[in-house]
């Protein structure tokens, strides 16, 4: 079974006072949906924050293979 089909069969169980309010709330989210911007993959990567020591990127590979290590703080 598709999912639009299993969309369909619980929409099929509600009450018919019930459809009224459904609606609102698929017609809220498609309006949302369609006016959010499509983010690409490095897009969504500049996003990604990480706490780390300021040198990290420039010792990365000392990071990686355990020559220096992150202090707690």
């Amino acid at each position: 079974m598709t999912l639009k089909e299993l969309i369909y069969e619980e929409i099929n169980k509600l009450e018919e006072e019930n459809l009224k309010e459904l609606y609102e709330v698929v017609k809220r989210f498609t309006q949302i949906k369609s006016t959010q911007p499509k983010l690409g993959a490095l897009a969504k990567l500049k996003r990604v924050k990480i706490q780390a020591p300021v040198d990290f990127t420039a010792n990365l590979d000392l990071y990686i293979n355990g020559e220096k290590e992150i202090d707690p703080d």
